[in-house]
């Protein structure tokens, strides 16, 4: 038997100032998502920004449904619209923030296991990382360079196969 331990590096930050400015404008675009999400089921708002290649920012913010599985989560609409509107550009970084109406969300709030898989696809197919900043509506702010490192040992198409 061999063991193997697997980890990551996350960067924490105290304040939004000990960001870039680029950072920092990504993580006002996510709050101003944050603000028009439909979330009158579980009241907590998520809002996303990407950054692409092209100096684009694309937004997303999580969509609720009375049939809860038919929901989407404010990242994979912003992924998932990225990848329509703009095919072939590479998503550079994404922040992620989210507020609740029961609670001050004074810690950052991670993407569920189906946003990393639907990240972590979108990084393969680019085949270069996407930093992930992650801030609940105040607190510290967490920074990873990768999903990778968040979805370590992530199902590919690899397993699929010839694909």
């Amino acid at each position: 038997m061999e063991k193997k331990k697997i980890e990551f590096e996350l960067s924490i930050y105290d304040a939004e100032d000990e960001l870039s400015k680029e950072e920092r404008d990504l993580l006002y675009k996510a709050t101003e998502a944050r603000a028009n999400a439909y979330a009158p089921y579980s009241n907590f708002q998520v809002g996303v920004a990407l950054l692409l290649e092209n100096g684009e920012i694309v937004i997303g913010n999580n969509q609720e449904n009375a049939s809860y599985p038919s929901g989407l989560c404010a990242e994979r609409v912003a992924i998932f619209q990225a990848g329509a509107r703009f095919p072939n550009q590479k998503i550079i970084s994404m922040a992620i923030t989210a507020t609740s109406k029961n609670y001050v969300v004074d810690t950052p709030a991670g993407p569920c296991g189906n946003c990393r898989q639907s990240i972590a696809e979108y990084e393969q197919k680019q085949k270069t990382p996407i930093t992930i900043l992650m801030r609940g509506e105040k607190g510290k702010i967490y920074k990873c360079n990768s999903i990778a490192e968040l979805l370590p040992l992530a199902f590919n198409n690899s397993f699929l196969g010839d694909s």
